[in-house]
């Protein structure tokens, strides 16, 4: 039998790849031009994130692998999983202590994912709590990282999804 890491060098490890695949999945997200191969690694990313998030993460680390999962679905056009971790997120963080980020995030991921469902009324009630939301984040920084994503997403929903730039 292979000889088994420490607990504590395990847990730095799950955090590490948790951190590491998250950040990747969305620098792939953010690219315009992704090939096939890329969306897939960018999903596999994803939910790498969110399994090393589940060995060592709190709730509020799994709530956010969750907003990356929505993300990386609604990108490739999963509109139902995309809307189920969507909501799941959005669940969490409206009955949880939470950054100011997080709840916008998450309000903008069901948008995300209702414009790829093509459910206009869904999307443009969760597309206007996003957008206040964001435009109320705190930090300058947070705010910045969220607008500029959020500018990504579709604003609105006339027979295709348009990008919200």
């Amino acid at each position: 039998m292979a000889e088994q890491p420490a607990p504590e060098l395990a847990a730095q490890w799950h955090r590490r790849f948790a951190v590491e695949c998250n950040n990747a999945a969305w620098t792939l997200a953010e690219k315009n031009d992704r090939t096939p191969a890329e969306d897939r690694e960018m999903l596999l990313l994803a939910y790498a994130s969110a399994y090393h998030w589940s060995k060592v993460g709190t709730p509020v680390h799994q709530a956010r692998a969750d907003v990356t999962l929505a993300h990386a679905h609604a990108q490739l056009g999963h509109g139902s999983l995309a809307l189920d971790y969507a909501r799941r997120c959005l669940a969490y963080f409206e009955a949880n202590p939470a950054e100011d980020w997080d709840i916008a995030f998450a309000h903008a991921e069901v948008a995300y994912a209702a414009a790829v469902l093509g459910n206009a009324d869904r999307h443009a009630s969760h597309y206007a709590a996003a957008k206040a939301l964001g435009a109320a984040i705190s930090n300058e920084q947070d705010r910045t990282i969220f607008e500029a994503e959020f500018a990504r997403m579709p604003a609105q929903i006339h027979g295709a999804p348009t990008r919200g730039r």
